[in-house]
């Protein structure tokens, strides 16, 4: 196996459509936003406010991670979407995007991290996953996505000094 974390191009767009809807987390109406936000990006990679990474392994596209800065802070940046193909989860390929996208906004000299996700037992990995990462629960609003599913807010603080 071997991995690499580069910038998203145009040609990676079907097969990243293909991860969202073959990620079950992911409603058919939040993998029509995530392909909207992949729009944006390749319209206006400079300025479209996201970036997004795609993990190739063995130049397969097996993942990626969309990011920005938070408008109106001074060094705040969301992490929006991340998934990995099914076949691929458990191979450090998320922990991978995450780590380079931490990268990535250390230099850019971002401060600070944040991450909203469901509170539905369906997103309990993946809010393992960020903990894991580094990230604590700051934040939950109750019956935010629907009754029942709160919004559950994680931030991490980064070091200036790691990029």
């Amino acid at each position: 196996m071997t991995i690499k974390i580069r910038h998203m191009l145009k040609e990676d767009k079907p097969v990243l459509v293909k991860i969202l809807r073959n990620t079950p987390e992911f409603k058919p109406s939040e993998v029509v936003v995530a392909e909207e936000v992949i729009d944006s990006y390749l319209g206006n990679p400079l300025g479209s406010g996201y970036h997004i990474l795609v993990a190739e392994d063995d130049s397969a596209v097996a993942g990626y991670i969309c990011y920005g800065p938070a408008a109106l802070t001074e060094g705040t940046w969301d992490l929006y979407w991340e998934a990995v193909a099914q076949e691929k989860r458990g191979q450090g390929i998320g922990s991978m995007l995450m780590e380079s996208a931490e990268r990535e906004i250390i230099r850019a000299k971002g401060r600070l991290a944040i991450i909203e996700t469901s509170s539905t037992p369906a997103y309990e990995a993946t809010r393992r996953f960020h903990i894991g990462h580094g990230y604590e629960i700051v934040a939950r609003i109750p019956d935010f996505y629907a009754p029942g599913d709160a919004k559950i807010i994680l931030q991490k603080r980064l070091k200036l000094n790691q990029g």
